[in-house]
């Protein structure tokens, strides 16, 4: 640890105090300076429902190419429905939602309903190609969401944590897609709904934050930001094998707000 730059060493020390079989942790930071730091970040994880990032992209660049708005309406049909986290299989089908709706639930409560409504809008091959030319190089989309973790020898949804730190700064400096089309999934980011992973440190009246977590099995991921004066930190904390989720949470709390301290966002 000697080797590594003063700023990154306690936050590089809590990850190994915190790292006890079989609890892999893997995170991927950028500071507002441009300087990056990574422990694990090219070590595939399953990716959970980080893997929206990439599906919201492709939808954007759908919308930019004219092949969709934002207002389009579709309707919620039985065969929409799957089980796992949102709020779609509790409400009727025949339900009309807008496009907007559908991101929405898909990022701010992780709707897997919603979610697989956008894969067949999408397509899962050019949600792919998405994070092919987002330099994701260790990231897939391999199935529709179903709330429970993969059987083996099934498909699986990847990812890697320097994969999703180039997905989010790609959104953050306009990149991703049409420079309105990315101003749209900043805020999409910032309606995250559950607070108590990256947001931990960032009660609301402080410095603004977004995210989108993920969770299956043992898995709890987050992939975000925070919004500090001199530009954006970003953040990606991948976990997996902590016995409960309550015990995954906290600690995704405090890498990130020493990740904010090493790049002077917090004191």
């Amino acid at each position: 640890m000697s080797s590594l730059p003063a700023r990154w060493q306690p936050l590089a020390a809590f990850v190994s105090q915190h790292e006890a079989a079989p609890v892999r942790i893997g995170i991927s930071v950028q500071a507002p300076d441009g300087d990056r730091f990574s422990l694990r970040g090219d070590e595939r994880f399953i990716s959970a429902s980080t893997i929206k990032i990439p599906i919201m992209v492709e939808i954007y660049r759908q919308i930019d190419r004219g092949h969709l708005t934002i207002d389009d309406r579709f309707t919620l049909t039985p065969e929409d429905i799957c089980p796992g986290s949102g709020v779609l299989l509790q409400l009727h089908p025949g339900i009309e939602l807008t496009l907007r709706d559908i991101i929405y639930l898909m990022m701010s409560i992780s709707d897997n309903t919603a979610t697989n409504m956008l894969i067949d809008l999408a397509g899962m091959e050019n949600v792919n190609e998405v994070i092919a030319s987002l330099g994701m190089t260790h990231s897939e989309l391999g199935r529709k969401m179903r709330g429970v973790p993969a059987q083996p020898g099934d498909p699986e949804n990847w990812g890697a944590p320097n994969d999703f730190r180039a997905a989010i700064d790609a959104i953050l400096t306009g990149t991703a897609a049409s420079p309105e089309s990315c101003t749209q999934m900043v805020e999409m980011l910032i309606l995250q709904q559950n607070s108590r992973r990256i947001g931990r440190s960032f009660p609301e009246g402080t410095l603004p934050w977004g995210s989108k977590t993920g969770t299956v099995g043992d898995v709890s991921h987050d992939a975000g930001f925070v919004r500090g004066p001199n530009g954006d930190l970003i953040v990606i904390v991948f976990t997996q094998g902590f016995p409960i989720l309550h015990d995954a949470e906290p600690v995704m709390g405090e890498i990130a707000r020493l990740a904010a301290i090493a790049s002077g966002l917090l004191s």
